[in-house]
């Protein structure tokens, strides 16, 4: 019996279904908690061709969520980890693994080669960089992101609006499942309809799973949706730039200190605290360039900076697995 077959048995599959999954390359970035669920079933449906991106190692913190691996992973690169896993899972896939970060310079040519993108990476600046890619190429992202209890997943782009039309706002603020915790089942559920809506608009299925958000909050057992269909793109997008993307005429500014970050992210970097942007006297012609950890500094200084009259600001997100 075809490993399939229960699959192929649903009518809104079927043979030809099936052969579109087999032709199909989905783009993964992120193999952590929602990656795991998200590789698993892609894996299992039999998407012919799976890249995994993602930087950083298996850590034994993470495996209460991650539960693509085991202890024996603990130290290996994700990527790495999670290609010989589903590989053994179901010997005929094409699975390639990059073990390094993705950053606004590579997603150009990660996203042209994919048919479907799914962020699992669980960081602003990479589902920044992703819904901007693929809003310019035309290819659908399935995007999500997990914390504590709560979370979201939804389609986006590839005709429908993008994340930057439901968020166009990043929050003040964030804290991260290394300082605030994560459930391991939000995340597993997340992951999970994250690989049933990339299989949805991989077979083109009605409805579409694009323009459509879930919202959990399983503190308060809720789960909701809606349609964003109409939501409009922003005019003053704020874009994620990598090192590879400085100009010589480009001003850039380290927003950490030399205790938090030892070396800046590009060597001719000015480093400048968030409250002493108004002071220093940053020149009015060519590019700023914001660089932070995560991406959230530097969006809150460049808010800072367009009340002062500047137009020309760029973000780098200097990133730590990713």
């Amino acid at each position: 019996m075809s490993r399939y077959a229960r699959q192929m048995i649903l009518p809104e599959v079927g043979a030809e279904g099936q052969a579109r999954l087999a032709r199909a390359h989905v783009l993964v970035v992120g193999a952590g908690g929602l990656g795991s669920p998200v590789l698993q079933y892609l894996g299992g449906a039999g998407v012919g061709r799976i890249t995994v991106m993602d930087g950083d190692v298996v850590e034994e913190s993470n495996l209460h969520r991650q539960v693509l691996y085991s202890t024996a992973d603990i130290g290996l690169p994700k990527a790495e980890a999670a290609r010989r896993h589903l590989l053994a899972a179901n010997p005929g896939l094409q699975v390639t693994a990059h073990a390094r970060r993705l950053d606004a310079a590579n997603a150009v040519q990660m996203v042209a080669a994919a048919d479907l993108v799914v962020d699992a990476a669980d960081s602003f600046a990479v589902s920044y960089i992703l819904s901007d890619e693929c809003l310019r190429q035309g290819k659908v992202l399935i995007s999500a992101s997990a914390l504590g209890q709560s979370g979201y997943a939804g389609g986006f782009c590839g005709g429908a609006p993008s994340l930057r039309a439901v968020f166009p706002d990043l929050p003040a603020q964030a804290a991260t499942c290394a300082t605030a915790g994560v459930m391991g089942p939000l995340v597993g559920m997340i992951g999970a309809l994250q690989a049933q809506l990339a299989l949805k608009a991989l077979l083109g299925h009605q409805p579409s799973p694009l323009g459509q958000l879930f919202v959990f909050r399983l503190g308060k057992l809720q789960v909701s949706t809606f349609r964003f269909d109409d939501a409009e793109e922003p005019q003053d997008a704020l874009p994620f730039v990598s090192a590879a993307h400085i100009l010589p005429g480009d001003t850039v500014v380290e927003l950490r200190d030399t205790a938090e970050a030892p070396q800046p992210a590009v060597p001719q970097a000015r480093r400048i605290a968030r409250a002493d942007l108004a002071a220093a006297g940053l020149p009015h012609e060519g590019r700023i360039v914001l660089c932070c950890r995560s991406g959230l500094r530097a969006w809150g200084a460049a808010q800072d900076l367009r009340q002062a009259g500047y137009s020309d600001l760029a973000l780098l997100a200097a990133g730590d697995g990713w």
